[in-house]
């Protein structure tokens, strides 16, 4: 295929994508909403088996592990399986970490998620999920979003073959961080192998509404992310907490996700404990108790 004729491909695939964008445009299913609730893993600083101890025990039914889950099973995918398994825990999304999407960096980047995608096959995961790593001696411009797409749809291609769909997360200090960068790189994924990880957090931080984001474009998301967030003094200005004792309106997104008629996974996040004397788990449970008393939903 001419590389005219990619582009023209692949720009056919993202106005796909662009067009689940609109108001009233089908992707998930309208009946009523199901949502599952799922944990991630990160707070526990990379010692997954007690994350995942502590998840199953709080009453969660879902985790979300990073690469760190990796580097301990990569080579024993079914171990991990038996383990989930064991404490009756799904494994919805792994985060692969970040794709370097620069000419020269790319190709290594997507081998390295590829393996990551395999693992997560074989351990019985479902979604895949990477950041990206933006421009570190420059400012972002908009033949970086193309790139980005382009990187996304190429790695997105051969997850989808393995029977694992791709996600991407934007987050602070990415390319994809602001509301309109966001959509800049998405009209370019092609629609049928990069799906949205939308996280309600950095959505917010990042300069947008999240409301009105899941209630305008909420058909196109393919797993969430329910986050708090709130301001500090210190660097960088925000600091992420559990749920309900930040700014984001959770609450709202969880209505809005569930008018839409939103079906699938709702991983609640937390990057650390941020109270002294404070543990993972006692966080865990916190959350939970949110989870269930405000927004009523059954993890």
């Amino acid at each position: 295929m001419s590389e005219l004729k990619r582009r023209e491909f692949l720009a056919a695939l993202g106005a796909a994508w662009v067009s689940r964008l609109k108001p009233g445009a089908t992707y998930l299913s309208s009946s009523a909403s199901q949502i599952m609730v799922g944990y991630a893993a990160i707070t526990w600083g990379g010692d997954d088996p007690k994350a995942i101890d502590d998840i199953a025990a709080v009453g969660f039914k879902g985790v979300q592990l990073r690469a760190s889950a990796f580097d301990r099973w990569g080579a024993k995918p079914r171990e991990l399986k038996a383990l989930l398994a064991s404490r009756k825990l799904a494994f919805p999304v792994l985060s692969s970490g970040n794709l370097n999407y620069q000419p020269g960096s790319a190709a290594a980047s997507i081998e390295m998620h590829l393996t990551h995608a395999k693992f997560l096959r074989d351990a019985g995961g479902h979604m895949l999920q990477v950041i990206d790593e933006k421009p570190k001696d420059r400012a972002v411009t908009p033949d970086d979003y193309a790139r980005l797409a382009d990187a996304l749809n190429t790695l997105g291609a051969q997850t989808k073959a393995l029977g694992v769909p791709l996600v991407y997360h934007h987050h602070m200090n990415s390319t994809g961080e602001r509301p309109a960068a966001i959509e800049a790189i998405m009209k370019d994924a092609a629609a049928a192998s990069v799906g949205l990880l939308f996280d309600i957090a950095h959505y917010q931080q990042g300069g947008g509404d999240p409301v009105a984001f899941i209630r305008q474009h909420g058909k196109a998301i393919r797993v969430v992310h329910l986050k708090d967030v709130r301001p500090i003094d210190a660097a960088p200005g925000y600091q992420w907490v559990e749920l309900g004792r930040g700014r984001v309106d959770v609450k709202g997104c969880v209505a809005a996700l569930k008018d839409v008629g939103f079906a699938g996974w709702a991983i609640v996040e937390l990057d650390r404990v941020v109270d002294a004397g404070g543990t993972p788990m006692a966080s865990a449970q916190a959350n939970r108790a949110f989870v269930v008393n405000q927004l009523g939903l059954a993890p």
